[in-house]
């Protein structure tokens, strides 16, 4: 019997520097977006995780929905590339994030108030549905902030971005490129 190949995340850690590759996932469901996070952080983020080695950015959302919210699901389109800049439990993080529009094969339970969901993947991680409103995720503090900037006109082509966040108040876009 063969056993599978080893799997490793795409992660330096050099601290104080730190570099990871994300994939994330918008997943809107009655006007609202379900978000994630630790339950020992005060933000919230898409849902997602670290890319493997050898695996594609649409093969990592599939594999992480499967993983984390027990759902087969289809990629609709690469909204946003990100190179994100920001400080994070004493590194200066670097991450090189896709987010996908993505449709779940079925429906996943919702409650406008309540969390939905929570799995335990190497820390515990809840799961809620935000309303899809910039002002809504904004004072819910999602990361990366401009997620909730753009959330009311979804692009219909892909975007680059190059983002710093926790260097001012606010999110600053270095650039972006169509």
């Amino acid at each position: 019997m063969t056993s599978a190949p080893e799997r490793h995340m795409i992660r330096l850690d050099r601290k104080p520097q730190l570099f990871s590759m994300r994939v994330a996932a918008l997943i809107l469901q009655n006007d609202h977006l379900l978000v994630q996070r630790g339950t020992k952080d005060n933000y919230w983020a898409l849902p997602g995780g670290r890319a493997e080695i050898g695996e594609s950015s649409e093969e990592t959302i599939i594999r992480e929905i499967g993983e984390e919210l027990e759902r087969d699901c289809s990629v609709e389109r690469l909204l946003w590339s990100a190179e994100n800049f920001f400080a994070y439990d004493g590194y200066a993080a670097h991450e090189l994030a896709f987010y996908y529009l993505i449709s779940l094969a079925a429906p996943f339970p919702f409650h406008e108030n309540d969390i939905v969901h929570r799995i335990v993947d190497g820390t515990e991680v809840e799961f809620r549905w935000l309303p899809a409103q910039p002002s809504v995720l904004l004072k819910n503090d999602l990361r990366p902030r401009f997620i909730a900037e753009r959330i009311g006109v979804l692009p219909q082509r892909h975007e680059h971005l190059i983002v710093c966040e926790g260097r001012s108040p606010a999110a600053e876009i270095l650039k972006e490129t169509v």
